[in-house]
């Protein structure tokens, strides 16, 4: 019987279909992430406001949202809880939703890399007529302070 060494093994793996080969959806690596955000307001280009901030991730299995939140400056749905949290291959969808009547609300988009990641998040302001949307695409820049500091630097630890 004839013995099967290393390279008939690894020429048979090349004939394997990709999803076997697939290493599974992309997660973000935990760390650093050097974010670039804008906040587009419909109608209104000149007054687009953009920034650039760092954000620690996780890639904990068990991480609602990765840490990903609300960036733009004086927004209240900065603090407010997620839900509807949804995971399909390379794509994070959820919900944002303050309490209160006429509160704050909005929904998150994002696509994940390994160490990047692109998003937007369509938010309605409570009781107006008008939806902005925050524009995110972040890199990874290295390991986060600590453990601790997840979260942080969005100014809210990630939800349960």
């Amino acid at each position: 019987m004839p013995r099967t060494g290393p390279i008939e093994v690894g020429c048979l793996a090349l004939l394997l279909p990709a999803p076997v080969l697939a290493a599974g959806p992309a997660m973000p690596e935990s760390g650093s992430y050097e974010v670039e955000v804008t906040l587009e307001l419909p109608h209104l280009d000149d007054m687009t406001a953009r920034k650039v901030t760092r954000l620690c991730l996780t890639s904990e299995a068990g991480a609602n949202n990765h840490g990903i939140a609300v960036l733009s400056d004086n927004n209240p749905l900065s603090g407010c809880p997620i839900s509807n949290r949804r995971r399909n291959d390379n794509e994070l969808t959820f919900d944002i939703a303050c309490a209160g009547r006429n509160a704050a609300r909005a929904t998150a988009r994002y696509v994940l890399a390994p160490t990047a990641f692109r998003g937007r998040i369509a938010m309605q302001m409570g009781g107006k007529n008008m939806t902005m949307t925050e524009v995110q695409a972040g890199h990874r820049v290295g390991a986060c302070p600590g453990a601790e500091d997840v979260g942080k630097e969005a100014g809210k630890t990630p939800a349960p």
